[in-house]
């Protein structure tokens, strides 16, 4: 007979920016509420990082049978009861054995990479295009490299930190179609 395996769930959620308070209120009662359940061996939050409201709630249970006890719970059902106002979407992906120190949960397949293409290329055009109207007139005084560097610098950070990551999530629909 086969010896039980640990298995680890991730469950990724979008959180409306609006409702992340509560709902890092909700996440900390479900994982206070799941780490106290038969079999599991831990339980944690990921928070979003920059730009992004995407929550990884991770649960790890001794074997199936104590998973399958967790999500059969009305504890459980009642939580996940109290989440459609608070997320927009929702993943949910499962590993177990040392699978897991292997894999990554499932994440969608992006969209067609032309899309991201021609949206960098209009982000681009759209900084440089301001930058010689209105910025590099007063700079003409100025050594032709230290330009085109306070240029590669603008332009970098804000795609990097400011339109890429606005536009993106503006544009998520069009950038990632559901198939």
């Amino acid at each position: 007979m086969p010896t039980p395996e640990p298995v680890t769930v991730t469950v990724a959620r979008v959180v409306r920016p609006d409702r992340r308070e509560a709902f890092e209120r909700w996440a900390a009662d479900a994982l206070s509420m799941a780490a106290a359940f038969p079999g599991n061996l831990g339980a944690t939050l990921l928070r979003p990082g920059a730009g992004s409201s995407e929550y990884h709630l991770v649960y790890r249970f001794a074997d199936d049978e104590s998973l399958a006890g967790w999500e059969r719970s009305p504890e459980r059902h009642r939580m996940l009861s109290q989440l459609a106002e608070m997320v927009d979407e929702e993943r949910y992906a499962r590993v177990s054995g040392l699978e897991s120190f292997f894999t990554r949960p499932a994440v969608p397949q992006p969209g067609p990479r032309w899309r991201l293409t021609a949206l960098t290329i209009a982000a681009v055009f759209a900084v440089t295009s301001l930058m010689q109207q209105f910025v590099m007139p007063f700079l003409s005084s100025w050594p032709l490299e230290l330009r085109l560097l306070l240029s590669a610098i603008v332009v970098v950070i804000l795609l990097g930190h400011v339109l890429m990551p606005a536009l993106t999530r503006v544009l998520r629909g069009w950038l990632n179609p559901r198939r």
